[in-house]
């Protein structure tokens, strides 16, 4: 009998927490995120997010039995997969956050939905109803708004009084756009890198991976670069969990 007949199935109450637990995970990640950014490189930070969790990754998968082995013809497509989504994405994400509020890059980083379906439309032809064209079009119409000062938008929308100087995305909200869409790109990448693999080795590595390559070289050299100012950036350089309470 397989294991998974053995397994008893999920109380309904427990089974929507659980979905619903990512969601609550992810907007606690912003608002915590925010402050290490206050004289941190972003780059600093994203490694320091992803080495750990690629290594209890890795831990887990382990004591859960699977293979942590990468199969050979997966290899280039990890490779791509671990820089857009995890070096690219954790660095545009950490750069964005950096300008712009927690809540609003939270908001902008959730439009990462809508471009997988329009990816997947393209790539891989999967349909889309009218009523999906319909959600995608509002949600990309919202996420432009999003991005442009409230002045302009009360000018456009309410006859108020005429704004100059004003830049539309200017503020942080074009880099969380394009984290976004890196992490758009990199779920269709881990469609690829998980043909012949484990996928939660294949996910523990590629964030392994592009964890190093956010903190190598650069990010790390540059706290010692500082000079008479290095004891600034000594603690959370030294000691990463003591980032947590900022500069």
């Amino acid at each position: 009998m397989a294991q998974a007949d053995l397994a008893p199935p999920l109380p309904p109450l427990l089974r929507w927490l659980l979905m619903l637990l990512p969601f609550a995970l992810w907007g606690t990640a912003m608002a915590a995120m925010k402050p290490l950014l206050e004289g941190v490189d972003p780059l600093l930070v994203a490694s320091l997010r992803l080495l750990p969790a690629a290594l209890v990754l890795l831990l887990v998968a382990r004591l859960l039995g699977r293979s942590l082995r990468v199969d050979p013809g997966d290899i280039p497509a990890l490779i791509a997969f671990a820089f857009v989504d995890a070096t690219l994405f954790q660095g545009l994400l950490a750069r964005g956050l950096g300008q712009t509020g927690a809540g609003l890059g939270s908001v902008l980083i959730d439009s990462q939905p809508l471009l997988v379906a329009l990816l997947a439309r393209a790539l891989f032809g999967e349909a889309i109803n009218p009523v999906g064209w319909l959600g995608l079009l509002v949600g990309l119409l919202g996420i432009v708004c999003l991005g442009l000062p409230p002045e302009l938008l009360r000018q456009w929308w309410l006859e108020g009084p005429a704004v100059e100087g004003l830049h539309p995305w200017s503020h942080g909200e074009a880099w969380m756009l394009g984290a976004a869409t890196a992490m758009a790109v990199g779920t269709v990448l881990c469609r690829f890198a998980t043909r012949r693999s484990d996928p939660v080795a294949v996910t523990a590595w590629h964030m392994l991976l592009g964890g190093c390559r956010c903190c190598w070289p650069w990010p790390w050299a540059r706290c010692w670069r500082q000079g008479p100012r290095r004891q600034r950036f000594s603690m959370p350089c030294a000691r990463p969990g003591a980032a947590s309470t900022g500069p």
